[in-house]
């Protein structure tokens, strides 16, 4: 497994040193960055090229939702998973739809760190138990209307099923193997119900499809 570079950004100190030490015996892992703030990480991403960055939400000067928005349009490729104390749905929901690839507390254990880092590279979005429940919620209090022309969502049989199988966390080539298409049919289908409903990214997306129950 290739080496993924990772930045912290946290106004904590002690905080940012704790988190780096745990992961050091992971081997593919490689802290190039640490910021103190939004605004520090942003000015420090085209020198350091972080794959992936574990953001605080309340920083000073520029705080982790700002500086969510900005890198999921300056630098799409760029995985963020929060990593806050704040276990509020409301943040849950506002930074998957806004670019954040991943939701973690701070008491998550390195290993589960770990796993959430390999699995928004290798997936593009990593959801633990907490983010479900959250999705589940969502799910079931959803306001219920009758269907009309203006508020339906209409999927064809391949966009419906290239959505469940990303809400099952196959990767794109996987789910090229398994519809028997290419990898880059299943990219176009992406990036298409991507822009139909306003995702940042595959995290955004697959949010968007448990929220509004598109996928049985």
């Amino acid at each position: 497994m290739s080496v993924i570079k990772v930045a912290i950004a946290d106004d904590h100190k002690i905080f940012r040193k704790g988190v780096i030490l745990s992961l050091r015996p992971y081997t593919n892992i490689k802290f190039v960055l640490e910021a103190e703030n939004g605004d520090e990480l942003i000015a420090a991403i085209p020198t350091a090229e972080p794959d992936v960055i574990l953001m605080d939400l309340r920083m000073p000067l520029k705080d982790g939702i700002e500086a969510t928005k900005i890198i999921s349009k300056q630098y799409p490729n760029i995985h963020v998973i929060v990593l806050t104390m704040y276990e509020d749905e409301r943040f849950v929901s506002h930074l998957m739809e806004n670019g954040a690839n991943g939701y973690l507390l701070k008491s998550a254990d390195p290993s589960e760190i770990r796993k959430a880092i390999i699995e928004v590279m290798a997936k593009g979005y990593y959801l633990n138990n907490f983010v479900n429940r959250v999705l589940l919620k969502k799910s079931h209090t959803r306001t219920r209307t009758a269907p009309s022309l203006t508020n339906e969502i209409v999927l064809s049989d391949k966009e419906r099923e290239v959505i469940r199988l990303l809400c099952m966390e196959f990767t794109a080539t996987e789910i090229a193997q398994k519809m028997e298409i290419s990898p880059r049919t299943v990219e176009a289908i992406k990036d298409r119900l991507m822009e139909r409903f306003g995702a940042k990214n595959t995290a955004g997306l697959v949010f968007f499809a448990v929220k509004n129950n598109l996928i049985d």
